[in-house]
């Protein structure tokens, strides 16, 4: 099924479609060739997922896929960073809210196969040169940001991964194929596509158009009113050309992919935040390190512009550094004193939901989890992932990058971006409200973590946003893919776009 040729009506140049085909081929030569190899899966329990969500893993298997259960939903994704495993379980709970049961399908977990070879290959790519971006503003100006917001804007840009995307079906064909299927990352989608799937949802990441994005076939669903605008017109896919445009099937704006109980929970945790801001409670921060590894000596400088207000119990820090263990030996050498100050909290999976769950029913300013600095590691990549998760519920300032982070019910300070696709994530806190504009330089970042120590009135305007937030439905959006996903026609979640 050929989705390069022809994208949206528009007609793709030959000299791309050659490339395209070339690149398809060179992938064949590095990997090999399985488009013929039967895979069978077999959906299995996980320590984090299952208790969290009732989701199942699929795996590869000797034998043919048994019967799945009665209401399965696909989450198709790939670990690329730590973004679209979080998307993925936003829409994992989600589903179990709404009665689902969720199936992740992970195709960068696969090393047998094709696919995730090629996928490795990219995902080491892209981390390499994001890690250089940050050290080189030579590379980050002439290189990585115009790659990020142009290169992959164009639409001859999905012309070659749909081509590469043929290549990543063999692993899904032991699927019932009219199974409800959400994807949080293109490649998961035009593979569904590419595999026949009748229900597929893109359920695209960040808040900058790209045809990076795109799998014709599939129901595109955007957070934000912008972007689906953007999308929907095709602006810019091809310079000031015009393009043909996305039909209004083609795409739905849903709001923001949270999951389930981050947003029944928001009045509860934002009167928590305030009740702490009038109380003089020492305010909570959480960094959190995502899977690329980039913005180390950054960090740093973050945390030490902290550690003075965290000895006057005027603040404590959360710190998540993934499943990098080595993220904290390179902070102890880079921050004098900062052991002291610290309890570290590594490969105890318990320990961290009981600390978590113990951190939002604090009702005295006495307990560990308000004093000091916190450090988790854990070398479970879906425990490393969802412990910023579980911490930012009782966090009162989450520190990140306009990432996938940009759009969580939290007050967010951010910084500054690594990829140049991820600086409209920041536009759309600060006009919602419940976070900063993109802090242009370290001075500014460590100046906005002084103000919301010496002036909390910052942090109280952002939770009344994110509560305000709520009631138009900003945050609905991992409801909706399930909905869309399934045929359901009707919910108690209201939609962002009415």
């Amino acid at each position: 099924m050929d989705k390069s040729s022809v994208i949206f009506g528009n007609i793709i140049d030959k000299k791309t479609l050659r490339k395209a085909a070339a690149q398809q081929k060179k992938f064949l030569k590095k990997f090999g060739d399985d488009r013929n190899t039967p895979y069978h899966l077999a959906a299995m329990d996980n320590e984090v997922l299952t208790p969290a969500f009732g989701a199942k893993v699929l795996v590869l298997s000797k034998e043919p896929l048994g019967k799945l259960p009665e209401k399965s939903v696909i989450i198709g994704n790939i670990r690329m960073g730590f973004g679209h495993y979080r998307i993925s379980m936003a829409m994992a709970s989600a589903a179990h809210a709404l009665g689902y049961t969720p199936l992740w399908l992970d195709l960068n977990s696969f090393p047998e196969t094709t696919c995730t070879k090629i996928i490795a290959y990219q995902n080491k790519l892209y981390s390499m040169a994001s890690r250089l971006s940050q050290k080189s503003k030579l590379f980050n100006k002439l290189v990585w940001d115009p790659l990020n917001t142009e290169g992959f804007k164009r639409l001859t840009y999905n012309a070659g991964d749909q081509k590469t995307a043929e290549l990543m079906t063999p692993v899904l064909n032991d699927l019932p194929k009219e199974t409800p299927y959400i994807a949080t990352h293109v490649w998961p989608s035009q593979a569904a596509v590419h595999a026949g799937f009748s229900h597929v949802v893109n359920a695209i990441p960040d808040n900058w158009a790209m045809g990076l994005h795109l799998s014709e076939g599939s129901l595109h669903l955007v957070q934000t009113p912008s972007s689906y605008l953007s999308y929907r017109t095709l602006k810019g896919f091809a310079g000031e050309k015009i393009l043909n445009p996305m039909s209004e099937n083609d795409i739905l704006y849903a709001g923001h992919y949270m999951d389930d109980e981050m947003v029944s929970n928001i009045e509860s945790d934002c009167k928590k935040r305030l009740e702490r801001i009038n109380g003089k409670k020492p305010l909570r921060f959480l960094l959190t390190i995502g899977g690329a590894g980039a913005q180390g000596d950054y960090f740093a400088s973050l945390i030490k512009t902290l550690i003075p207000y965290i000895k006057e119990n005027k603040a404590a820090l959360y710190l998540n550094i993934g499943d990098y263990e080595n993220v904290w030996d390179f902070f102890k050498s880079k921050i004098s004193g900062i052991e002291k100050l610290s309890k570290t909290h590594f490969n105890d999976w318990n320990f961290t939901k009981n600390f978590a769950e113990n951190a939002l029913n604090d009702g005295d300013c006495t307990k560990e989890e308000s004093h000091g600095i916190h450090v988790f590691c854990h070398k479970d990549i879906f425990a490393a992932v969802y412990a910023t998760n579980l911490l930012i519920r009782s966090s009162d300032v989450l520190i990140t990058k306009p990432s996938e982070l940009a759009f969580y019910p939290v007050p967010k300070l951010m910084i500054q971006h690594v990829g140049g696709h991820e600086c409209w994530g920041a536009i759309r806190a600060a006009e919602v409200g419940d976070g900063t504009p993109e802090c242009p330089n370290l001075e500014w970042a460590c100046s906005m973590l002084c103000q919301f120590i010496k002036t909390p009135d910052l942090l109280e305007k952002m939770n009344h946003a994110i509560m305000s937030n709520k009631k138009a439905g900003i945050y609905n959006g991992a409801y909706h893919a399930v909905e869309k996903a399934a045929g359901i026609e009707e919910s108690k979640y209201e939609w962002a776009g009415r």
